[in-house]
């Protein structure tokens, strides 16, 4: 059957429930939120005299809950409007609401005799056919289903978000032997393309598949620590981004997550996985049992393995917890040779093999924890999933890992693995060995721009399911590399389409890049269709190398200076006018430079978590390459529609001088970085590239034809610079903005305005630009914007090492 999801209805207002229900309103389904009656008054309803029957008492939980989520930060909607898809309600009065709803999600309280309660009023309301699923994180899914139809039996499974459904990737899919095929498929599908997840195919097992395997590393690390003689400070510096994961690494993730729900999981496997070849592993160590006793349980309790204290002088500090002591204690500083030795290596698989390699305690840590995470997760197959791509993927999308431990495992090989596995004592399952046999070396593969996984069952290479039609970049790039220098390739995505990629640090953009978007228009107006400029990394591009500005700055090298940003504004105006269409995919941070770049493309195909702005104010300059011009002719492109002059002016001016990020491409078509009814949005991250691909072949079927320079901009010259000079003066006066900031929104105001005209007056946008480049020049040389460049490059060499 078709099936469309218009409508749906969540089933539970707390943390997860709330969550889910913002996320559907995000991509724009109509959503219908229920939970329980209160039982009492409280004192305000009280005060006001109001009564149990009253609606505002009735729908107090499930309105305070979803109140309270929409104020959380990080946000879990992409634009506050976008609430006003959430209906809520109770379950008393409006459960045959579900009636209408084509997706019923169950997201109460974690108790197996609660839920089936729910299901069974849920059955009176639902309508044949309706998907209906549960958000458990670990009650088996068959023990729901007692006493159901066979229709609900037929469309009913699990559906496992993880929090904050927003940001992390993952959703789990748990059918049952009685779960239609169809709806398998369908959700398979529907939330990879519309909610952006990676979704995962799970079988009913303890926690499914991330939680089983992304718990069992963290309970072995928890038991490994203390006899290899390290600290938390130490294990979280040596399990964070220097292994390809969050940031948080392993205790911080254990403060933000709670003790309490991780010693939970971990005695639920306890229990339940009396064959599991690492139960003991799953027993509490003496600390984690004191921590919980004490109620350290983390960030919601105020301590857990940091603590945040003031101090005597007024100032903060986090404190770490000793496991010897159980006693608060100053951080001290982290280092390990094998640290120093993977310093310099900006590729993730590259470090990774080199960590491997380390003879100190960082080094053995490494090989410890990885040994036995290699037998642990071969062991799991077949017991909670059939392939081995699906526990990568899990683990990844649920847990921020960059690499899966089958894609680990492929970095030093089979065998280089195996004798690791050895060296801890452990055993890795036969199929391993019987593939090894076979002359397999490894667990994927790529060929013809798709990834291949190794398929057990069939003891050949398949596939991944789902990616058939996906443009996937990094299989691509050793097939199809056109041209490349150091910082950027340029990789045929086929049909006549090309890509360019940064790889630069966090993407900056250079002389490298610059030249790179050139070379890369020259190739394809010669020879190809169309472009489009993406890339892999953790950001699309955090904006111009700032330390060369700040270097060349500081040695006052104006000339150079002033023709590294006229080669800037010149490539963003190509850009603009080449003879191609041109296609920008920005996703996460496309700040300054990144963001002048996807304001100069035909088209933007924006990831839905993007985080754009012009925060140049911020390093005390204005947007130079292009930016600030873009914004004054999209001024006059308001006015051309009738907006109201003075407002819409304040509103762009303030845009760019309060350095405004957009914290999703929704929110930056708000702000004007992006263009209604010209870019569009992309929830899925996976699919992005593809749809930009397309919009690039689209454009060029139709017969592109290059856009005429802009000559007929309208700037209001001394009308606006008015306002500027007043709002400045009025800020400087009450000591809310600097003397510098003063002059920064002076500068800004001049370009903006088109220069101190006496009227209306219709310009070019190279006049606007030379403007653009010389008020960027001017406060090159004040002496307070090089102090704050300065700390800019320092802060990015602190956040790289």
């Amino acid at each position: 059957m078709s099936r469309i999801i218009r409508k749906v209805a969540i089933l539970g207002s707390g943390v997860m429930g709330s969550r889910i229900a913002c996320h559907f309103a995000n991509i724009g389904c109509e959503v219908v939120l229920l939970d329980i009656v209160p039982r009492e008054l409280n004192d305000l309803e009280k005060a006001k005299g109001l009564t149990l029957e009253d609606k505002t008492v009735r729908n107090r939980i499930v309105n305070e809950a979803l109140q309270s989520t929409l104020k959380s930060n990080p946000s879990p909607i992409y634009l506050q409007s976008f609430a006003q898809r959430i209906k809520t309600g109770n379950f008393d009065d409006d459960l045959k609401e579900i009636a209408t709803c084509d997706w019923v999600i169950e997201v109460v309280i974690e108790r197996l005799d609660i839920k089936k309660q729910v299901f069974e009023k849920v059955e009176q309301f639902r309508k044949q056919g309706t998907i209906i699923s549960s958000n458990t994180s670990g009650i088996p899914i068959h023990l729901m289903l007692d006493g159901r139809s066979d229709d609900f039996k037929a469309h009913f499974l699990g559906t496992h978000f993880f929090n904050p459904p927003r940001y992390l990737q993952l959703l789990e899919i748990i059918p049952t032997k009685e779960t239609n095929q169809e709806v398998v498929d369908f959700l398979m599908d529907f939330g990879s393309r519309f909610l952006g997840k990676k979704t995962v195919l799970c079988k009913d097992t303890p926690a499914f598949i991330a939680n089983r395997v992304g718990v069992y590393s963290i309970m072995a690390l928890f038991h490994v620590i203390q006899e290899a003689g390290l600290t938390v400070e130490q294990v979280d510096k040596l399990t964070g981004p220097v292994m390809g994961r969050p940031k948080s690494a392993t205790f911080r993730t254990c403060d933000v997550v709670g003790l309490d729900t991780l010693v939970h999981v971990a005695n639920g496997l306890k229990d339940n996985c009396p064959n599991d070849e690492e139960k003991a592993l799953f027993e509490l160590p003496t600390y984690i049992t004191k921590m919980v006793e004490n109620g350290w349980i983390g960030s919601k309790a105020g301590q857990g393995f940091y603590k945040k204290v003031k101090k005597d002088d007024g100032s903060s500090e986090i404190l770490v917890l000793d496991l010897n002591t159980l006693e608060y204690r100053s951080q001290e500083k982290v280092k390990f040779p094998t640290l120093d030795m993977v310093k310099p290596i900006e590729d993730l698989k590259q470090r990774t093999k080199m960590l491997f390699m380390g003879q100190d305690a960082a080094g053995k840590l490494f090989n410890q924890l990885f040994g036995g995470l290699f037998a642990y997760v071969s062991n799991r197959i077949p017991e909670i999933a059939d392939d081995l791509y699906k526990i990568d993927d899990a683990i990844k999308a649920g847990f921020g890992w960059e690499l899966g431990p089958f894609e680990t495992w492929d970095l030093i090989g089979i065998d280089q693995g195996l004798k690791l596995i050895a060296a801890n004592n452990k055993n890795a399952a036969q199929w391993v060995a019987d593939m090894k046999a076979a002359g397999i070396t490894s667990f994927y593969k790529s060929e013809g721009g798709n990834k291949f996984y190794y398929d057990i069952v069939s003891k050949s290479y398949k596939v991944i399911p789902g990616t058939e039609n996906l443009v996937d970049l990094e299989t691509l790039r050793a097939e199809k590399k056109v041209w490349g220098n150091s910082d950027v390739t340029l990789v045929d995505l086929g049909d006549g389409i090309l890509n360019l990629e940064f790889h630069t640090k966090m993407n900056t953009i250079g002389g490298g890049v610059i030249e790179g978007i050139n070379k890369a228009i020259d190739i394809t107006e010669a020879n190809y269709k169309g472009l489009v400029i993406s890339n892999n990394g953790q950001n699309f591009s955090a904006g111009a190398n700032v330390g060369l500005i700040f270097m060349m700055a500081a040695e006052q090298d104006y000339d150079e200076l002033n023709f590294a940003i006229k080669a800037f504004q010149d490539t963003m105006m190509r850009v603009r006018y080449s003879n191609i269409p041109v296609v920008v995919a920005p996703h996460n941070m496309a700040l300054g430079g990144g963001c002048e770049l996807s304001m100069h493309s035909d088209k933007v195909v924006a990831h839905a978590e993007l985080y754009m702005g012009l925060v140049e104010f911020g390093v005390g300059l204005i947007p130079g390459g292009g930016g600030s011009k873009e914004f004054a002719k999209r001024f006059s492109d308001d006015m051309k529609q009738g907006d109201i002059k003075i407002n819409r002016f304040r509103d762009r001016f303030l845009t760019i001088g309060q350095a405004k990020v957009a914290t999703s491409a929704y929110e930056a078509f708000e702000l004007g970085y992006l263009r209604e009814g010209i870019d569009e949005v992309v929830v899925s991250r996976s699919h992005q590239l593809t749809r930009a691909k397309q919009a690039a072949l689209e454009m060029a079927n139709k017969g592109y034809i290059a856009p005429k320079r802009e000559k007929n901009i309208t700037v209001i010259g001394q009308e606006g610079l008015g306002i500027v000079y007043v709002g400045a003066n009025s800020m400087t006066s009450g000591n809310y903005i600097s003397e510098h900031d003063k002059l920064i929104s002076e500068k800004l105001g001049f370009v903006l305005c088109g220069g101190d005209l006496s009227e209306n007056t219709v310009v070019s946008e190279q006049y606007l630009l030379d403007l653009e480049r010389k008020a960027f020049l001017e406060l090159c040389a004040e002496p307070k914007t090089l102090e704050r460049l300065q700390s800019l490059v320092k802060f990015g060499k602190i956040l790289r090492n």
